[in-house]
């Protein structure tokens, strides 16, 4: 009677602390899905009404927000964990990581001046499957067949929000060269991969503060050459007043936040996890461009936004595993199989083996 309680109180506790994480995850992950539609929002007023289209400068002016806050940062620390001692040892990789994410926001913005929204929105997926692949052989992580149920779930939610996108007509499908927008949105899909899967690595391994510092240093630098060679025209001809000022404002903010506690979800959850969450941030773009852009509505959008976060409820419901962790579980379980058996043949009394997740400890309650 005694192990039927202590199974039960156990089993209440543990759901409560998933529950709780998952609640953590499912809300943190919908910040990062505002955030990044405060940018899009922005960026479609100064192209709109302003007629303002400077990516790279947008993007240069995060990179420097960045360097400013978090380089700052690594510069004041002692140890191993300065500025100095961090170049000294991965410099060159830092250097390749900062190259990668500009030239992935670059393509990305870049294929609008060729394809469609609807082919950016639904290639753009292609990310996805790109972190977990790099995952699966960089991270080591192990997927069960429920994760790949939920990613598919979501992948579904985009389809039908972006056929509902188009039903409703709410943007001009233009495109010169299509083939080449779509390369385009590839090849910016796969360079993010690439630099979630680093940036997970980074801050489950080192901080927060080194990844973003060291990115704010060197995306700086690249992002600083292409500006000057790709739009100091476009620069010198915005007509600056404070509604511009406002929306670079907004855009530097939300953008800056994005970078910011972008990190923090994925050390709590995974890179997978996040750019499923971040599905969901068309869908707050388009529901605020009904009131801002009077785009038409579609019941459809709310049954693809339902069928996103199930989707994301279903991944995280279920951990995923690195290939270490599966093999100390299985010396774990195999250590507490041994002691079950001496323990009967000894004593003869029954025994309730309790095995903490985080420590490997085994305790012996005779009752």
């Amino acid at each position: 009677m005694n192990y039927i309680v202590i199974m039960f109180t156990c089993f209440d506790f543990e759901f409560l602390v998933n529950f709780r994480s998952l609640l953590r995850i499912l809300l943190l992950g919908q910040g990062l899905s505002i955030l990044l539609c405060g940018t899009a929002i922005s960026s479609q007023y100064l192209a709109d009404d302003f007629g303002v289209n400077t990516p790279v400068l947008q993007g240069f002016i995060n990179y420097v927000l960045l360097f400013l806050v978090y380089t700052g940062m690594l510069m004041f620390r002692q140890g191993n964990d300065n500025l100095l001692q961090i170049l000294k040892t991965k410099w060159w990789k830092y250097l390749l990581l900062g190259l990668i994410d500009v030239e992935a926001n670059y393509l990305v913005v870049k294929a609008y001046q060729y394809t469609t929204l609807t082919s950016v929105q639904l290639l753009d997926c292609f990310v996805i499957p790109v972190v977990m692949f790099l995952s699966w052989f960089v991270l080591r992580s192990r997927y069960r067949i429920i994760h790949f149920v939920a990613v598919l779930m979501c992948l579904v939610g985009v389809g039908i929000m972006v056929g509902a996108d188009v039903l409703a007509a709410n943007h001009q499908e233009l495109g010169n060269n299509k083939l080449l927008g779509d390369l385009f949105v590839l090849g910016g899909a796969i360079l993010y991969g690439v630099s979630n899967v680093c940036e997970e690595f980074i801050v489950k391994n080192f901080s927060r503060e080194e990844f973003l510092g060291m990115l704010g240093l060197f995306a700086t630098f690249f992002s600083g050459i292409q500006l000057s060679i790709l739009e100091h025209n476009a620069i010198a001809n915005i007509n600056w007043n404070w509604q511009v000022v406002l929306l670079f404002t907004a855009f530097a903010v939300c953008m800056f936040g994005w970078y910011s506690f972008l990190p923090v979800v994925i050390k709590l959850s995974n890179a997978t996890s996040v750019n499923l969450a971040i599905l969901t941030a068309d869908f707050y773009s388009l529901f605020l461009g009904i009131f801002l852009f009077h785009y038409k509505f579609s019941a459809l959008y709310i049954l693809a936004f339902v069928i996103i976060m199930i989707g994301f409820i279903l991944y995280n419901s279920t951990p995923s595993h690195t290939a270490e962790d599966l093999v100390q579980h299985q010396t774990a379980s195999s250590g507490l199989d041994n002691l079950v058996r001496v323990n009967y043949i000894n004593t003869q009394e029954p025994t309730i083996h309790i095995i903490s997740s985080d420590y490997p400890v085994v305790t012996a309650v005779q009752l």
